[in-house]
């Protein structure tokens, strides 16, 4: 309902107005995701590399994630990688049972069981800060995104922001929104060979991609104005008629 409604569109990449052009016949302005984290989070200097962490954020299982062929494969690979760690967080709620929209134990429980396994950490808490996010993700090498659907994140920009890659999935648009790993995952395929060999490529490469500052604020300084233009635009439209 909404995008037939809309005077003006705004999509965040290629692919997505393309199939919005192609779904809807609707043409939409394609502008770049503005920065995330804050200045001083952004300039701040990454810990050293060692040891090379692969981290999957499980969240409170959300309906576009399908974690555990995730898992299974990141840990099979960690393993075969010195130095390598994966890490699993997940937040508490999934445990209390007080809560009605995310408790599921039976998945909490299988989640804990691969911190039984060697080279991975699994960590249950609430829900992080802002500060605690950014930190979080400023201590990984790779965020691993599990999503079986979806097109653009803003976990992703915040990672490029930090200097922290990602290994994101193929369905949606994901690969065109920053330069990342693309793994072959969507609602009908999951390829484990090209997951691991997204990670085992950076784990050679240690190639983290890194916003800058200064462009960052160009970015945000052109995108005002463009704002301001469709705004201004979509405005017109509606008195015109």
């Amino acid at each position: 309902m909404l995008i037939p409604a809309a005077d003006e569109l705004i999509t965040l990449t290629p692919g997505a107005a393309e199939r919005i052009r192609l779904r809807w016949g609707r043409e939409a302005t394609v502008l770049p995701h503005p920065h995330v984290v804050e200045q001083h989070w952004l300039e701040r200097p990454r810990r050293d590399e060692s040891p090379f962490v692969v981290g999957v954020h499980a969240k409170s299982l959300r309906a576009n994630m399908d974690l555990f062929p995730v898992l299974d494969t990141l840990a099979e690979t960690v393993r075969s990688l010195p130095d390598a760690v994966l890490q699993i967080d997940v937040h508490d709620e999934i445990f209390d049972p007080d809560n009605a929209y995310w408790y599921n134990p039976e998945a909490g429980s299988r989640i804990l069981q691969y911190g039984e396994q060697p080279q991975v950490d699994v960590r249950v808490h609430p829900y992080f800060s802002d500060d605690e996010l950014w930190q979080y993700l400023s201590d990984l090498s790779v965020s691993v995104l599990p999503y079986r659907f979806g097109t653009h994140s803003g976990w992703l920009e915040a990672c490029f922001d930090l200097g922290t890659a990602v290994i994101a999935p193929s369905c949606g648009f994901y690969g065109e929104q920053r330069r990342c790993g693309v793994y072959t995952y969507d609602e009908d395929t999951f390829d484990a060979d090209s997951l691991d060999r997204c990670v085992r490529e950076l784990y050679e490469s240690r190639d983290l991609p890194r916003a800058d500052w200064s462009q960052r604020m160009d970015e945000r300084r052109a995108l005002a104005r463009a704002h301001r233009d469709i705004y201004l635009r979509a405005m017109s439209s509606r008195s015109g008629s």
